[in-house]
């Protein structure tokens, strides 16, 4: 469950930045931020072609400053995945999933750290989506993963002893 949270949430949409006249700025997403054509980055001049050359330039352009985010949710929707198949290592098991949630953890802390820089650099104030709780809740079950792998292990310890 905490794999498909992490692979959902790199596909939406983690944020929005509204401006003062309350329109869409840009929206965050975990490997870009994506700026309407209508919207420019302070300080930074506006190139206009005069035919877009895809339909997805139309509508705007991708920046791809936050790639952090989406390479650490990543390597946790990966390691996530793998863990499930080391179900007979299941010190390494728990250890992996330990550091799943760690890795969840420092990703809020890169999210909030992007969210601020880029806060400044279009000028506009910060909105959470929904979206943005996913690897909280993979971060929770990543936890409780990690509490019922080691209940496995005293259980199939204290069974050890009983022969």
């Amino acid at each position: 469950m905490a794999a498909l949270l992490c692979v959902a949430c790199l596909s939406l949409p983690i944020g929005l930045y509204i401006d003062a006249r309350g329109e869409k700025a840009a929206t965050l997403y975990n490997l870009w931020v994506h700026v309407p054509t209508a919207h420019h980055v302070v300080g930074l001049p506006i190139e206009e072609a005069t035919e877009p050359v895809l339909q997805a330039e139309a509508a705007g352009t991708h920046q791809f400053t936050p790639w952090a985010l989406f390479a650490l949710l990543l390597i946790v929707a990966t390691s996530l995945i793998a863990d499930i198949f080391l179900f007979q290592h299941r010190l390494v098991q728990s250890r992996l999933a330990m550091l799943c949630c760690i890795l969840l953890i420092a990703w809020y802390g890169v999210y909030t750290a992007f969210a601020l820089m880029l806060g400044a650099r279009f000028a506009a104030d910060f909105q959470l989506t929904p979206w943005a709780a996913f690897p909280a809740l993979a971060c929770i079950f990543s936890y409780l993963a990690f509490r019922a792998i080691l209940k496995d292990e005293m259980l199939v310890r204290s069974l050890d002893r009983l022969r």
